[in-house]
């Protein structure tokens, strides 16, 4: 277990560099062949050449793509210093370079959006978790009733509808119809208990209903071809009882296609659930994602994309540690 968790952490920081590399390339790159001047980005078109040179020498804009794409990635263990002579700038650890946008250290705005990005996907998972697996069974093991029937028309109703046209449902209703809840755009880590309740309260709601959707569709399926198979037959007629026969046979073998799916979905969101922010106007990575996309801002949105990478990474390593929680068949493999 010690050697493949190694190797899976090695594939881990293969694959994050994988990733800093192409998105280096796409935006560092991409607007100097566009034309584009990434000094201009950064102080303005009002800047004069001076100013401007000064910049690249400071930011290292003139080196060449693989000494600044290694300058970056050195920075995050070591820290970076910009220096242009006796302007000298020191980026601590972990340094993801500075916002062109707002000339703030990226990792200082990143800390600040990561705890509203985390709560949000970690909320809502457990609910579309819990209550999609939960109504997969009972559909499962109900099959052709009225329930299993209104389960999947609602399951259906929630794959069918976007997040951004349910989140405006529930905000005009809770939010500006009956004032039930108001929803902090400024949600900090200092925030009372209660505020961070009812602030991401409607998120959670609104991404449960459409992943518990699916989650209850694949739960349905995998589990009525589990109780299809001979090992189920034979536990039912040596008289193990049918509680017995479900939780321990019949649900460990189904949630091995839902932890896939699962690593996958709760990745994404950690790294950013962009229309969902959006949506609820929550300062998390989504909208910081969109807020350096729309202005240009390099080094944040290279900030966001490793954010992503590794949070995917990491959720799908998890999930292959508990294959072998789940599933003994994944140990003698």
């Amino acid at each position: 277990m010690l050697a493949y968790l190694i190797r899976r952490l090695g594939a881990v920081i293969v694959m994050v560099l994988v990733v800093l590399l192409t998105t280096f390339v796409i935006f560092y790159m991409l607007p100097k062949w566009a034309g584009q001047d990434l000094a201009v980005l950064f102080a303005g078109k009002n800047s004069g050449a001076e100013q401007l040179e000064g910049i690249r020498q400071k930011l290292g804009l003139s080196d060449p793509l693989l000494v600044q794409f290694w300058e970056f990635v050195r920075g995050i263990p070591f820290g970076r210093t910009f220096a242009n002579g006796d302007d000298v700038t020191q980026c601590p650890a972990p340094c993801l370079g500075y916002s062109f946008r707002t000339e703030a250290p990226v990792w200082d705005t990143l800390k600040d959006a990561l705890p509203v990005t985390m709560a949000m996907a970690g909320g809502a998972a457990v609910l579309w978790l819990l209550g999609g697996v939960t109504s997969g069974v009972v559909s499962a093991l109900k099959r052709g009733t009225i329930w299993d029937r209104s389960a999947m028309v609602a399951a259906l109703s929630g794959v069918s509808m976007p997040i951004f046209f349910t989140g405006m449902i529930m905000m005009g209703i809770f939010v500006h119809s009956l004032g039930w809840i108001h929803i902090d755009d400024t949600l900090t880590a200092g925030d009372s208990l209660g505020t961070w309740i009812e602030t991401l309260i409607l998120p959670w709601i609104v991404l449960a209903f459409l992943h518990a959707a699916m989650y209850a569709r694949l739960t349905r399926a995998t589990m009525l071809e589990v109780l299809g198979e001979d090992y189920i037959r034979t536990a039912r007629a040596k008289g193990v009882t049918e509680p017995v026969v479900i939780r321990r046979h019949a649900l460990r073998s189904t949630m091995t296609p839902i932890l896939t799916v699962f690593g996958l979905d709760l990745g994404v969101l950690l790294g950013g659930a962009i229309l969902t922010e959006v949506t609820f106007n929550l300062p998390g990575l989504g909208n910081e994602a969109v807020k350096a996309i729309d202005g240009k801002d390099l080094p944040m949105i290279l900030g966001v994309t490793l954010c992503a990478a590794l949070a995917i990474a990491i959720a799908n390593l998890l999930v292959d540690l508990m294959y072998a929680v789940i599933d003994p068949r994944v140990r003698l493999g």
